[in-house]
């Protein structure tokens, strides 16, 4: 009898695919953070007091123009966190905090500072899908982050990435978290809620 399961192996493969699409797009195009946070509609997004950033790698589109250009709005930056049991959390990172390896080995705002609550995540990200299919890296600590912000209330959920790193359909898992949007250096898109 057939899975409805995805195969694990043909999405760890769809992944590392779309890394070395993504890596080549971040050379082919190396203003696309500053393209997209230009392209952001001023009223696409609710009401943002606190907002969760990251800082790219390996080759994810940069959301530091887009940080900058809420943080002229008054928005306060906050950057995620893994902690030693894997859960990540967002703390308070204006641009001047100090950073220092989390347990994944990434740059982040020291354990000590404050956990906040964010209104709107910006998500990095492998792939999408014009459904708010949203493929991570694979270790599902967005997923889980999503999941309980979720749970508490509402949560504004951006992926940021290249147009180039959209593919047909992801084959979802249950726990995979959606998003609400997309930003690209080709423009905003709300995706739909089902």
């Amino acid at each position: 009898m057939p899975s409805n399961d995805p195969d694990p192996d043909s999405r760890q493969d769809l992944r590392r695919r779309l890394r070395r699409r993504r890596r080549a797009l971040a050379v082919a195009s190396p203003d696309a953070g500053e393209a997209a946070a230009r392209l952001l509609p001023p009223d696409s997004l609710p009401p943002v007091r606190t907002f969760a950033a990251y800082l790219p790698a390996g080759g994810e589109i940069d959301p530091g123009p887009l940080s900058v250009r809420l943080l002229t709005l008054g928005a306060e930056r906050l950057l995620p966190r893994v902690s030693e049991d894997g859960r990540l959390r967002f703390l308070d990172a204006p641009p001047e905090a100090p950073l220092a390896p989390d347990a994944a080995g990434v740059p982040a705002p020291h354990p000590d500072r404050p956990e906040r609550r964010p209104d709107l995540v910006i998500t990095p990200l492998v792939g999408f899908d014009r459904f708010g299919g949203r493929l991570g890296q694979g270790g599902g600590h967005y997923d889980r982050a999503l999941e309980g912000l979720r749970r508490a209330g509402p949560v504004f959920v951006l992926g940021l990435a290249y147009a180039g790193q959209e593919v047909d359909r992801l084959d979802l898992e249950p726990h995979d978290q959606k998003l609400d949007a997309v930003l690209t250096e080709a423009g905003y898109r709300r995706l739909p809620e089902a």
